[in-house]
């Protein structure tokens, strides 16, 4: 189980204290990590959660709507820590509308947060973790990065750029030493789809895809987070891990 031990390394976490990212926040700690929790709102019950397991936990409260904020993001990491060995860029929005209607600014607001930001934000950890030949990249992807999904263009978008940004870096950067991923959830028991799970005639077609037969958790993303956050997967690059119950299957 070596391979999957973390102990002294320094993960970054956006988005890292509600719903996935949560989940993804505490496997890590477990398995040994500290943790920078990076989060829109100010929130300080899962870094509590990750101190109670005897790791260190620092906050950082950023608008990831814009890059301004990212260099913040990695001096708060280099001096609370000294250093930063795995990112998980989880930190994202939806908006639901038919295309049709669709608004400029709800197309920016999405792509800024859920494809600009991981682009930037991993572009200024590479280069902290190109200065050590190591680091681990984690991008969160989704089932929209392979289908178009419905009333959602500019997640589907993003979630598409997410899978193809995913490979481009693992291009460049295996080189360094830097592992980049990502991991595609499947449909989660989260906020973002409350309003599918609210709709019966929607869940139930869901539902009757996902070999499964349930909606995911975010526990199910844990052991895929912790697998491409250590060494176990030092030879995996530029890869897309699906967790979704089969549904891409049928």
């Amino acid at each position: 189980m070596n391979l999957f031990d973390l102990s002294g390394k320094v993960a970054v976490v956006t988005g890292a204290s509600t719903g996935l990212g949560r989940a993804m926040t505490l496997a890590l700690a477990e398995a040994g990590a500290d943790i920078l929790l990076v989060d829109h709102s100010k929130r300080e019950e899962t870094a509590g959660e990750v101190r109670a397991l005897g790791r260190r936990a620092v906050t950082v409260q950023a608008d990831l709507n814009g890059t301004a904020v990212l260099p913040k993001i990695v001096q708060t990491a280099l001096s609370e820590f000294g250093k930063i060995d795995i990112l998980v860029n989880n930190a994202g929005i939806i908006r639901r509308t038919p295309a049709i209607d669709f608004s400029e600014q709800d197309w920016d607001d999405v792509l800024a947060v859920n494809a600009k930001s991981v682009f930037f934000l991993a572009q200024a950890v590479a280069r902290e973790m190109i200065k050590k030949k190591s680091g681990k990249i984690i991008n969160i992807a989704s089932l929209l990065s392979f289908q178009g999904g419905m009333f959602v263009p500019s997640y589907s978008a993003s979630k598409g750029a997410v899978a193809q940004l995913t490979k481009a870096l693992a291009n460049e950067w295996a080189q360094h030493g830097i592992n980049v991923n990502a991991i595609a959830p499947g449909y989660m028991e989260t906020s973002n789809t409350k309003a599918l799970r609210e709709d019966s005639v929607r869940s139930k077609s869901i539902l009757e895809r996902i070999p499964a037969g349930r909606w995911g958790r975010p526990d199910d993303l844990r052991g895929a987070v912790v697998f491409l956050a250590s060494s176990a997967s030092d030879y995996v690059n530029g890869h897309l891990l699906v967790v979704d119950g089969g549904w891409l299957a049928r």
